[in-house]
Parts: C-alpha cells; structure tokens; sequence
C-alpha cells in the first residue's frame, strides 16, 4: 500500500492531544476498525494504534484518531492548535498495548487465561482491552473482566460481539463516538 501524505490541525478533547486524520485520507486505509500504522510527524517517525472515530455508526463520514504522546509531540515541535504534516502506512507490525492494572490483575488470577493472553496477537490483545474499557460504569468494567477471563479460559482468542467500527475510549468518546475538540 501506498504512503497515505496529509495536513491536519491538532486539536484537544478534555486535557489529551488529538490527532484526526482528514475523512480522505481514513478512507485510504484498508478498514474502518482500528488499523496499526507507522508513520511520521513533522518527519519524526511514529507507530501508532489509529482508532475510529465512531462516526461511520452514525452514517456520517468516519475517519480515524489517535493520541500522539508528549515525548513524540516535543520532537516534532508541535502542539495543540498547529497544523502538522503526516505520513503513515498500514502495518501488519503490532505494538503491544499497555495493559490496563485492573487486567494484568485479572489475568494474574488465572495461569490458563494467562497463558492464553500470552499466545494471541498483539492485535486479540488490543481488541480485549478495548472490549474491556469501553464502559461507562466500574460495575460493567468489572463484569467484563470476569466475561474476559471466562472467556479466555475456555479458549476464545478475541472478545465477540464487538464492533471494531466504533470509538472504544470512554474519556474522549460519547456514545461510541469521538466527541467534538474542544480547542
């Protein structure tokens, strides 16, 4: 696949830095689901989890966002507000997520879970921690972290029922989608 080259404005939801791709260049990826890319900022490289926005749900243009960290946003001397050049490309290359304390605990309970855990994807990983954040309660969070070690200790390797379309972060989403910046 081609190098997918863009301008876009960095923007900010709550206290995070957000980078949203431009709904041309989100169509060029291969999915509309969470897609791994490596890429460059203002010529300073990056590997990056691309989230959707949820917007596609709600049949309005989708596109995808991510969280560039402080470290990355210093070296390509670039902020809220500025307009920044991208460069990104599809990878088959998974980073491996943070994993959350509340499921390191959980799988911690469990050496077959565990075990498990360790043998899929970094991608499987990704879609387990997305399933498992993407609540508005603690009282939920927890039912799924028991759902997610049942489920792994019966051998399932991914989450079901799980639509990788939508926006899975509560902090910057509403009802499965992105919310509006607000600068």
């Amino acid at each position: 696949m081609e190098e997918i080259n863009f301008q876009t404005k960095l923007f900010r939801i709550k206290d995070w830095t957000i980078l949203k791709l431009p709904n041309e260049a989100s169509a060029k990826l291969p999915t509309r689901a969470i897609t791994m890319v490596s890429g460059t900022i203002n010529g300073i490289p990056f590997k990056a989890l691309l989230e959707p926005d949820g917007k596609y749900a709600s049949g309005k243009s989708p596109s995808h966002w991510f969280r560039p960290d402080d470290k990355l946003l210093k070296k390509a001397n670039a902020s809220v507000g500025d307009t920044v050049q991208i460069s990104l490309k599809p990878t088959k290359e998974w980073i491996e997520p943070e994993v959350p304390a509340d499921v390191k605990k959980a799988l911690s309970s469990s050496k077959k879970a565990d075990d498990l855990w360790k043998d899929i994807t970094p991608s499987a990983r990704w879609d387990w921690i997305r399933w498992v954040r993407a609540v508005k309660t603690d009282e939920t969070r927890e039912k799924h972290l028991r759902v997610m070690l049942d489920k792994l200790n019966k051998g399932m390797r991914r989450p079901c029922c799980f639509n990788r379309n939508l926006c899975s972060e509560p902090y910057v989403s509403h009802n499965w989608s992105l919310l509006e910046p607000t600068i």
